[in-house]
């Protein structure tokens, strides 16, 4: 999953060579496999990892496979979009508001509430891109 995250997030990933070295490479992390040609995390590094001290942690039963989306996710995936265009409108306007240099010496409470709007409209933008990234990261593996 981390790997899909990254294949939508970045366009460019630094990794570790050894001996002290780093390398970039463009594209996300599957492009970054494609061009290296191995995975990071096969790479061994001349000395093997020391045992914790103390217990080991509890295995952790694997969860359920989700084999669809529910109802509540598809609805969600299908309206996320136009709520998500309908808060950066939303931003737009109070960023609007706010560039008046004026607004905060001719009324105080109109520049307090728009700078309120401003910051609750941005919380919920990035509350719902993130909803949306989820949803459509489990669309994917699902493959519906």
């Amino acid at each position: 999953m981390t790997a899909i995250f990254l294949d939508r997030v970045v366009n460019a990933v630094v990794v570790p060579e050894g001996g002290g070295r780093w390398a970039e490479y463009a594209g996300g992390y599957t492009d970054m496999l494609a061009q290296r040609g191995e995975d990071v995390a096969r790479e061994t590094l001349g000395k093997p990892a020391r045992p914790r001290a103390g217990k080991a942690p509890p295995a952790r039963a694997p969860k359920a496979d989700r084999r669809r989306l529910s109802f509540n996710d598809k609805y969600a995936l299908e309206t996320l979009p136009g709520e998500i265009a309908a808060l950066q409108a939303e931003i737009g306007a109070a960023q609007e508001r706010l560039a008046d240099p004026g607004l905060y010496a001719r009324d105080r409470k109109a520049f307090d509430a728009a700078s309120a709007a401003l910051a609750a409209a941005q919380a919920a933008l990035a509350a719902a891109e993130d909803k949306w990234l989820e949803l459509e990261i489990l669309r994917e593996e699902i493959g519906g």
